[in-house]
């Protein structure tokens, strides 16, 4: 049987806003998981409790982002039409979520971003990390 490992790299973290450097951070930075488990990452911002939206992104080599999840925090997950076994998504406090990739197989090898943004549309997706899985 051939073990396959998926590892997970924070390669960059992007911001803007009033306080600059990192108020959006994505953990862990570099994370290595075998086929069949799961993959955590967290996400945390140090912003204004205003940016209580939380959205996670993947980008899949070759191809463009797209949303994984939308998030609220006391509210159910909003998935849109991603598979919602392959993946889990909590937030319970405006200025934290996480996001649960479940049974790793190649095909999730991608960079997974999350961004924060206030209720406004002029703001929205102001903050940005993202976590590299190869």
């Amino acid at each position: 049987m051939t073990r396959a490992i998926i590892s997970l790299i924070l390669l960059l973290h992007w911001s803007q806003g009033a306080m600059g450097g990192d108020d959006v951070v994505q953990e862990p930075k570099i994370l290595w998981e075998p086929k069949g488990s799961s993959a955590y990452m967290n996400c945390t911002h140090y912003k204004e409790i205003s940016y209580f939206q939380m959205y996670w992104y993947r980008q899949r080599p070759g191809e463009t982002m797209r949303l994984i999840v939308f998030t609220i925090a006391g509210s159910d997950p909003d998935f849109g039409d991603v598979d919602k076994d392959k993946f889990e998504a909590h937030k319970s406090v405006a200025d934290r979520g996480s996001l649960v990739v479940k049974d790793l197989e190649p095909e999730d090898s991608a960079i997974y971003f999350c961004s924060v943004s206030q209720h406004s549309v002029s703001k929205a997706g102001e903050c940005c990390t993202k976590t590299h899985c190869t």
